[in-house]
C-alpha cells in the first residue's frame, strides 16, 4: 500500500526550515493535515516579503530573524539541506524526540518509484537532465532533487510505474540512507570546503549515494571515484566504469561493465553484452569532452531502461541546460557564453576545454569556498585564454595563483593579461572592451555566487541582461 502525505503528517506538529518559494507548495499541502505548521527562516519577515505572506496565507506560523531556531521541538523537522545536520539546535531536538530530516530525504524514504540518482563535484545537472530524457521510453519521468521542482508535496500523485532522475548534493547526502535503482558519482574534486569539515567528510557524503544502489556508475578517470570503485569491487559489488579513454581489463571484474570514448566514438561493453558503438562524437550536440562523459554516465545509469534510438535522438537534439555553456549572443564578431554554473576550477577547466577552438576572454571570480585556485591557473595557461577579467571575493586568490604560475611570465610576453574589476557590471564591460572579432567571452567564475548574488542562476541571468544590453 502506498504511503500518503496524510499518513506521515496527520496530527503531527511540523517545522519547515527555510521560507523559500520551493517550500510554498509543501506548506499548502501540510497546513490542512498537520496539527501545527511552523516555517522558520533566518531572514526577517520584511526581507522575505511576498514569500512570508504566502506561508501565512497557507496557514503556517512564521518564526523569522536571528532566533528562528528557538524552541525547536516539533514532531517532524524538515531542515534545509544548506544547514548542517549537526548544529546544536537539531541535535537537541533529536535527543528530545523530534525527527530531523529534509524534504528530499523524507521523500526518498517513502517514494514508490524507481530512482536514478546522480552526484559529483561537476556535471550533476547536465547528467541528471540527460538521464531523464533517456528514461523516456520506460514510462513517466520525473526530475527532482537539486533540479526541477520539489518532490515531497507530489508524493500522493507518484506511482510505482514512474521513474525519477534525481540530482543530489553532498549537503543532501550527509544523512541520506536511500535505495536507488542506479546511482552515479560523476567525479570528486575539492568543493564546498567552507561547509564541510574537510575533504574526508565531503567524500564520505558523496559515497553514501552508493550505499544501497542496485547499480553503481563511477568515473575511472577520477582518482577518488576510481578508489571507490575498487572498494565496491572488493566487497563483491558490480560497477560500471566510464572513461574518456580505454579501460584495461584488469580494472574490471566478471560482473562489471565499461563505457568509454575512443577519440571518435562512445563504446560500451556491459556485462553479458558484446562490445558495441553507441554514438559518434559528431552525434552529440553539446560541445566538450566533459559532455561526452556526461552522456556516458547517463547511458550507463539507464541501461535496460533506454534504447539506442532514444540515445541518438537525445544526443542530437539536446542543446544543454541554462547557465551551462549557454550561448547568449554574437556582437561585433564576438561570441558571449554564460557558464555561471561553473563554481569550481574543474568546471571552468571543462568549459575552457569545450571552447578550445577559439581565443577566450574569461570572466572569473566570486564567493570563496576555501578551495585552491592553482588548478584554475593551470587550466588557464593550458587553454586558449588570452585575457582574464577577475571580480568578486576570490579575485585576489585567483590573481595570486595566476601570477605565481610558472607559465605566467612566458604567457604575458605572448600577450596574456588580466584585469581586476570592482563590480560585476564593470567586469562585463571590461570583457567587451578587451574582446576582438573572433574571440569568445565566457562567464565561467570557478567560484560560487553568494558574494554578489543569491545563486548562480541570478548571476547568469544578470550576465545575460548585461550582454544583451551592450
Amino acid at each position: 500500500m502506498t504511503t500518503t502525505l496524510r499518513d506521515i503528517f496527520e496530527g503531527k506538529s511540523v517545522s519547515l526550515i527555510g521560507a523559500g518559494v520551493s517550500n510554498t507548495p509543501l506548506a499548502e499541502k501540510l497546513a490542512p493535515i498537520c496539527s501545527k505548521l511552523t516555517v522558520r527562516d533566518r531572514k526577517t519577515t520584511e526581507e522575505l516579503g511576498e514569500s512570508a505572506a504566502a506561508f501565512t496565507e497557507a496557514g503556517a506560523e512564521l518564526i523569522t530573524g536571528p532566533g528562528y531556531l528557538r524552541d525547536l521541538n516539533e514532531d517532524l523537522i524538515l531542515r534545509s539541506p544548506g544547514i548542517r545536520p549537526d548544529i546544536p539546535e537539531f541535535l537537541e531536538a533529536g535527543k528530545a524526540g523530534s525527527v530531523v530530516t529534509s524534504e528530499i530525504e523524507l521523500f526518498l524514504a517513502l517514494h514508490p518509484c524507481r530512482v536514478f540518482a546522480v552526484t559529483g563535484s561537476d556535471g550533476k545537472t547536465t547528467t541528471t537532465t540527460i538521464t531523464s530524457k533517456l528514461l523516456a521510453p520506460a514510462g513517466r519521468v520525473l526530475l527532482g532533487g537539486n533540479i526541477g521542482s520539489p518532490l515531497l508535496y507530489r508524493l500522493d500523485s507518484i506511482s510505482e510505474d514512474d521513474l525519477l532522475a534525481v540530482e543530489l548534493s553532498s549537503f543532501q547526502l550527509m544523512t541520506m540512507d536511500a535505495y536507488f535503482e542506479a546511482a552515479a558519482i560523476t567525479n570528486i574534486t575539492p568543493n564546498h570546503l567552507n561547509w564541510h569539515t574537510g575533504m574526508d567528510e565531503y567524500i564520505r557524503a558523496k559515497r553514501r549515494i552508493l550505499d544501497h544502489s542496485k547499480n553503481s556508475v563511477l568515473n575511472y578517470d577520477n582518482p577518488e571515484t576510481r578508489k571507490i570503485a575498487e572498494e565496491l569491487q572488493a566487497a563483491c559489488r558490480p560497477v560500471i566504469l566510464f572513461s574518456l579513454g580505454p579501460i584495461p581489463d584488469s580494472a574490471l571484474g566478471s560482473r562489471d561493465g565499461r563505457i568509454w570514448f575512443d577519440g571518435d566514438s562512445v563504446r560500451s561493453a556491459f556485462s553479458g553484452e558484446d562490445e558495441r558503438i553507441l554514438l559518434s562524437r559528431q552525434d552529440i550536440k553539446l560541445p566538450g569532452l566533459h559532455n561526452i562523459a556526461n552522456y556516458m554516465t547517463a547511458i550507463a545509469l539507464t541501461r535496460g531502461y533506454s534504447d539506442e534510438d532514444t540515445i541518438r535522438h537525445t544526443a542530437g537534439n539536446f542543446g544543454g541546460v541554462e547557465h551551462r555553456l549557454e550561448f547568449v549572443r554574437e556582437l561585433d564578431g564576438v561570441t558571449y557564453i554564460n557558464g555561471s554554473i561553473d563554481s569550481s576550477p574543474t568546471r571552468t577547466a571543462a568549459a575552457l576545454s569545450a571552447i578550445s577552438d577559439r581565443p577566450v576572454v574569461l570572466i572569473a571570480g566570486g564567493y570563496d569556498k576555501n578551495i585552491p585556485y592553482e588548478p584554475l591557473a593551470e587550466s588557464i595557461f593550458s587553454s586558449t585564454v588570452r585575457r582574464l577579467v577577475l571580480v568578486g571575493a576570490t579575485a585576489a586568490k585567483i590573481e595570486k595563483a595566476v601570477t605565481e604560475h610558472p607559465s605566467y611570465e612566458e604567457k604575458s610576453a605572448q600577450g596574456f593579461g588580466y584585469t581586476v574589476c570592482s563590480t560585476f557590471e564593470d567586469a562585463v564591460l571590461t570583457a567587451r572592451k578587451l574582446a576582438v572579432p573572433g574571440d569568445t567571452v565566457i562567464l565561467s567564475p570557478a567560484s560560487a555566487s553568494f558574494d554578489m548574488f543569491r545563486n548562480f542562476e541570478e548571476r547568469g541571468r544578470r550576465f545575460k541582461e548585461l550582454v544583451n544590453s551592450l
